[in-house]
C-alpha cells in the first residue's frame, strides 16, 4: 500500500521537485501552493505524513497547516520544511516531529521521511491510537472478516467432575462383577450337595 503524503508549499518549483522524488521513491503524494488549500486538503482526505513549508500567505503560514494536522482524526506525522533554520524547541513547539531544511541531499531527505514515519507509527502504537495506515483496503477487510472460533473449553472443575464420574462408573461396574462371582459359586457349592443327595435317594428307591 502507497503511503500518502501532503506537501505544502508556495514555492511551485519546491512542490514539483518534491512530488517528482517521492513518488519515484513510492509515496502518492498530493500538494497545496497555500496554507488554506493545505488545511482543506487535510480535512478531505487522510495522509501518512504532512510536509510543510512555514512562510507562505504569511510568515506563519504553517503553523495553521500544523494544527489542522494535529486536530485530525489519523493522526499523520508532521514535518516542518523551511529554508530559515528554526530552534528545535520552537517548531516541537509549533507541534511539528521533524525539521526539515532546505536544500537538501535526496538520499538523506527520504531517510528522514522514513525513519520520521516508522517512530511516529511506533508512537501511536504504544498510544493507542491509529493512523491513516489502519484505514487502507487491506485492514478495513481485515477487521470485517470473520474470525474463526476456537472450540469452547470446559471449565477445570467440569473435567474433573466427568473424570470422577467416569472412575466411579468403573468401581462400581467391577463391585457388581464381583458381587456376580460370588455368588455364582455360591450357588455351585450349594448345588453340589443337592445333586448327592438326589441320587442317594435313587439308590434307596431302587
Amino acid at each position: 500500500m502507497r503511503r500518502r503524503i501532503l506537501l505544502v508549499d508556495d514555492e511551485v518549483a519546491v512542490l514539483l521537485t518534491l512530488k517528482a522524488v517521492l513518488e519515484i521513491s513510492g509515496f502518492d503524494v498530493d500538494t497545496a501552493a497555500s496554507a488554506r488549500e493545505g488545511v482543506s486538503k487535510l480535512h478531505t482526505r487522510e495522509y501518512h505524513m504532512l510536509i510543510t513549508d512555514m512562510r507562505m500567505e504569511h510568515d506563519v503560514a504553517g503553523v495553521e497547516v500544523i494544527k489542522a494536522a494535529r486536530s485530525a482524526a489519523y493522526h499523520p506525522a508532521v514535518a516542518l520544511l523551511t529554508a530559515f533554520p528554526v530552534a528545535e524547541e520552537d517548531w516541537q513547539e509549533m507541534g511539528a516531529d521533524q525539521l526539515l531544511v532546505k536544500p537538501m541531499h535526496t538520499r538523506i531527505l527520504l531517510q528522514q521521511i522514513e525513519d520520521l514515519i516508522a517512530s511516529h507509527e511506533r508512537k501511536l502504537a504504544q498510544l493507542g491510537l491509529t493512523s491513516a495506515a489502519a484505514n487502507t483496503p487491506q485492514s478495513i477487510a481485515a477487521k470485517k472478516a470473520p474470525s474463526k472460533k476456537l472450540p469452547e473449553k470446559k471449565p477445570a472443575a467440569k473435567k474433573a467432575k466427568t473424570v470422577a464420574a467416569k472412575k466411579s462408573a468403573v468401581t462400581k461396574k467391577k463391585v457388581v462383577s464381583k458381587k456376580t462371582a460370588a455368588n455364582s459359586r455360591k450357588s455351585v457349592v450349594k448345588a453340589k450337595p443337592l445333586a448327592k443327595r438326589a441320587k442317594a435317594s435313587l439308590k434307596r428307591k431302587a
